[in-house]
C-alpha cells in the first residue's frame, strides 16, 4: 500500500486545501491519473497519481487544509493487488490496527503549521486552548480563523449595538416602532463573503510584502506610437493568438534587465541573489484571485514566442490548470493594469522578488514634440515598485529610463 501526500505547489507554500476528490475508495487509478483538485495560495491544480492500482482510504476530506507532505490518501498498488493469500492476510490486520490506533493529537503536542502559528501570533491567540477540528485533533487555519471571527462578533456586541432597537416611548405612554432600518437583523443587512484559501493567502502575502520590504515607487511616461503601429502591422500574422501590447512590453523588460541585473533578484532568507536568467512572472487576475505564473528564460524568446507562452498561461490560469512548475523561480514580475483602463497604479512587490513593473493604458493625447510643435501621440505610463533594501532610487530610475528608451525605439 502506498501513501500519497500533499505536494508543495509552489515556492514558500506550506499547506494546501483539498477542493474535490475525483476518485473514490475502490476506484481504479492509472499512473498520472488525477486523484483530486488541490488549491494553495498560488495555484489550483489536479494532483496526478504517482502510483497505479486502486484508491484505498481518503485521509483528508474535501474542504480541509493540511500541511505540505501530510498524507492525503492510500493506494493499493497494482503489483501488490494480485491474489496472494499470505500477504493479504497480513495486510488486513495491519490496516485494522492502523485504523484503530488514535492519530497523533497535534493540538496537544504543540505541532502547528507555520501559517497557523503566524496567524495566531498576529491575533494574540493561545493555540493550546483551541480544540482542533483537523485529523487527530490538529489545529487548522480554519479553527484559528473561527476564533478570530468569534472575537470580532463579541467585540461588535460589546459596542452596545443591539440586533434590533427597542420601541421608542412617547410622553403619553404610547409607543411607536423604531425606524425600519433599526429592525433589520444583521444577517439581513449584509452578506458574509467566504474567503477562499487563495484569497486569504494573497492577503497574507501582500501584508507580508508591505511589512517586510520598504517599498518605493516611481513612474515614467513613454511615447509608444511606434509600438502601436508595429502591433497593428503584425497582428494579423499571429494566427490563434490575440496579440496585445503585453508580449512586446514583457520582451522589452526582459532585455532591459540584462543591463540592470540588480533588479533581477530575489531574497533567500537574509541573502540577496541576483540571477543570470530572466524568469519573468506575469501577473494574471483570475476568478480565484491573482496568480503569477512564470515564463522561464523570457529573454531568450521572441515576441511571438512570448505571446504564445503568455496566452497559454492566461488560458490555463483561468481554467485552474496551472502546474507546479509554472509557479516556480520567478525573478521579476510584469503587470498589465492597463488592461483595466488604469493610467497609474502602485503595484506591490511580489515577495521574495525585489521589483515589479506595470504597463498602464495606452492613450492618445496631445504631446509637445520637436520644435515646440504639438502632435497627437500614443502615450503609456510605466510604473515600478521596488524593495528599497536591495537598491536605491538611482538604480531604479536608471532602469525605468532605459526601459522607456527601448519602448520608444520600437517601430
Amino acid at each position: 500500500m502506498a501513501t500519497v501526500t500533499m505536494p508543495q505547489l509552489g515556492e514558500s507554500v506550506t499547506e494546501g486545501t483539498v477542493l474535490q476528490w475525483l476518485k473514490q475508495p475502490g476506484d481504479t487509478v492509472a499512473l498520472d491519473e488525477s486523484l483530486c483538485e488541490i488549491e494553495t495560495e498560488k495555484v489550483s491544480a489536479e494532483l496526478p497519481s504517482p502510483f497505479e492500482g486502486t484508491l484505498g482510504e481518503i485521509l483528508v476530506p474535501e474542504g480541509e487544509t493540511v500541511d505540505v507532505d501530510a498524507p492525503l490518501c492510500t493506494i493499493n498498488e497494482a503489483a501488490s493487488a494480485s491474489p496472494e493469500p499470505a500477504p493479504a492476510a497480513v495486510a488486513e490486520p495491519a490496516a485494522a490496527e492502523a485504523e484503530a490506533a488514535p492519530a497523533a493529537d497535534n493540538s496537544r503536542s504543540g505541532v502547528y503549521s507555520p501559517v497557523v502559528q503566524r496567524l495566531a501570533a498576529k491575533h494574540d491567540i493561545d493555540l493550546a486552548a483551541i480544540a482542533g477540528s483537523g485529523r487527530g485533533g490538529r489545529v487548522t487555519r480554519k479553527d484559528v480563523q473561527a476564533l478570530i471571527d468569534e472575537r470580532a462578533r463579541e467585540a461588535a456586541a460589546a459596542d452596545g449595538i443591539p440586533p434590533a432597537a427597542a420601541p421608542l416611548p412617547l410622553p403619553d405612554g404610547e409607543v411607536v416602532p423604531p425606524p425600519e432600518v433599526a429592525t433589520v437583523a444583521a444577517s439581513d443587512a449584509y452578506d458574509v463573503v467566504p474567503l477562499s484559501p487563495t484569497r486569504r493567502k494573497i492577503g497574507e502575502n501582500m501584508a507580508r510584502s508591505t511589512a517586510e520590504a520598504p517599498q518605493a515607487w516611481m513612474m515614467v511616461e513613454a511615447d509608444v506610437s511606434g509600438l502601436v503601429d508595429l502591433r497593428a502591422r503584425e497582428r494579423e500574422r499571429f494566427a490563434g493568438v490575440d496579440l496585445t501590447y503585453l508580449p512586446y512590453f514583457a520582451s522589452t523588460v526582459a532585455h532591459t534587465l540584462t543591463d540592470f541585473p540588480e533588479l533581477n533578484a530575489r531574497w533567500h532568507g537574509d541573502e540577496l541573489r541576483r540571477y543570470r536568467r530572466v524568469n519573468l512572472g506575469i501577473a494574471i487576475a483570475t476568478e480565484r484571485g491573482l496568480v503569477v505564473p512564470v515564463v522561464p528564460n523570457a529573454r531568450d524568446l521572441s515576441v511571438a514566442g512570448l505571446a504564445r507562452r503568455i496566452d497559454d498561461l492566461v488560458a490555463r490560469a483561468h481554467a485552474g490548470k496551472l502546474r507546479i512548475e509554472d509557479m516556480e523561480a520567478g525573478t521579476f514580475t510584469v503587470n498589465n493594469t492597463g488592461a483595466f483602463g488604469s493610467i497609474a497604479s502602485n503595484p506591490i512587490v511580489n515577495h521574495p522578488q525585489i521589483g515589479i513593473v506595470t504597463m498602464e493604458r495606452v492613450v492618445r493625447r496631445p504631446v509637445v514634440v520637436e520644435g515646440d510643435a504639438i502632435a497627437i501621440r500614443s502615450v503609456m505610463n510605466v510604473a515600478l515598485s521596488f524593495d528599497h533594501r536591495a537598491l536605491d532610487g538611482a538604480e531604479a530610475g536608471a532602469f525605468l529610463a532605459a526601459l522607456k528608451d527601448r519602448l520608444e525605439a520600437l517601430s
